[in-house]
């Protein structure tokens, strides 16, 4: 569906791996992304047919030459959207379509933006697809205010209501087989899913489908960091998120256990990269969001859960602790599905997530970052151990009717 405009100098028709780049102006890094991609492939899997290719928005910065300029043995591609085309899902879309043109056996993913890649992380990524996994998702230090999103969202819900304990489901750096991308491409693709909902499309859909999923550790992430953002990621990430939960309740309406997946490569974590946090901005666009929101988490939330919110908004001392985030997402993902308030809640949710991540920072000060992601991990327990909050509700819900 997604036309593409296409260089492949090399006349490139079959590889055995490839490793794509997606990006939208990444022109100042991706060249060393590039140089560090291309020693993994010669250092690790010199026997293999390899091509580097770089999925582009149409980058107004000439993403292109930077990438195609770089010098490379391995042979490179260079697939863009359409002019006006945006979106990391539609680059993604392309990926997969240009894996299964060339027919390789894995694909690895790394983002442009990384300045702690190294050609090492190639081999860790690409090996366990060689032999036998369809996905393969990272495993780094990240600071703990890098990453909120995955840390009070997806990570928790994942864990919570599928049982798979996957640290980075939105880590930008993975790796799957022809298989996956072949079911990737079966799948219904929303809006969200061609935009920034792509990462959790990936891990849901690798999930879901009982696909063979491993870990990668692969040291410290060090990239241009995604402090909290209220943008458009937020929105799509969580929308992509909730669809797919609630499209697949029928997975985590049984009982589960949690599967503890393989972790192969750097057992070892780097010292993360520091991050500075906005704790006032953070705190009064809660504050904001909770005003122009308000009917709407009226609506959404148990009025035991929704008065207390209610008092600590209006005194302005917020403290949304990890029993009260647990029942705030699942109340929320509860109104997703048996309400019609849909992307209007998920944008209502952000004024309670900032509370979420203002109070995190607030309980971590103190901490060093391996007792901040001690709490982090606890909490995704805490999710798995309350998962009947929710399911409950369904069950009473199909009893009365």
């Amino acid at each position: 569906e997604v036309l593409m405009y296409k260089l492949n100098p090399n006349q490139v028709t079959h590889a055995d791996l490839i490793v794509g780049i997606p990006s939208y102006n990444e022109a100042d890094n991706i060249g060393f992304v590039v140089k560090q991609v291309d020693a993994g492939l010669k250092n690790y899997f010199p026997d293999f047919l390899s091509v580097i290719i770089n999925v582009d928005n149409n980058s107004p910065d000439d993403t292109k030459s930077a990438f195609m300029n770089t010098s490379t043995d391995t042979p490179k591609i260079y697939i863009s959207t359409p002019p006006g085309t945006k979106g990391k899902g539609n680059n993604f879309f392309n990926l997969f379509n240009e894996m299964i043109n060339l027919d390789a056996r894995a694909c690895v993913v790394v983002d442009a933006d990384l300045t702690s890649i190294t050609p090492e992380w190639i081999r860790e990524l690409g090996s366990p697809i060689l032999n036998g996994y369809d996905y393969a998702t990272p495993f780094y230090s990240r600071n703990e205010y890098d990453g909120t999103i995955t840390n009070n969202i997806c990570y928790p819900l994942i864990y919570g209501l599928l049982g798979y304990d996957l640290r980075q489901p939105i880590g930008g750096d993975f790796a799957f087989s022809i298989n996956l991308a072949k079911y990737y491409l079966k799948q219904t693709w929303t809006k969200t899913t061609r935009q920034y909902g792509i990462d959790i499309f990936m891990t849901l859909n690798a999930v879901l489908g009982n696909f063979e999923c491993c870990q990668v550790g692969l040291g410290a992430k060090i990239h241009k960091p995604s402090a909290p953002k209220l943008g458009p990621m937020f929105s799509q990430v969580v929308g992509t998120l909730f669809q797919s939960l609630i499209l697949n309740k029928e997975k985590w309406l049984a009982p589960i256990e949690v599967k503890n997946l393989p972790l192969f490569g750097a057992e070892i974590l780097a010292k993360p990269q520091s991050l500075s946090v906005d704790y006032k901005g953070m705190k009064s666009t809660a504050l904001y969001e909770f005003k122009i929101n308000q009917s709407i988490l009226e609506n959404a939330l148990r009025p035991s859960i929704y008065n207390r919110i209610k008092s600590m908004y209006a005194s302005g001392k917020l403290n949304i602790g990890t029993q009260l985030w647990t029942e705030i997402v699942y109340d929320l993902l509860y109104a997703y599905s048996t309400t019609d308030l849909n992307s209007h809640l998920i944008e209502a949710m952000k004024a309670l997530y900032f509370g979420r991540v203002v109070t995190f920072i607030k309980q971590t000060l103190e901490k060093d970052h391996h007792e901040s992601e001690q709490m982090i991990q606890n909490q995704a327990k805490f999710f798995f151990k309350y998962r009947s909050r929710l399911t409950r509700r369904y069950e009473y819900k199909k009893a009365v009717a």
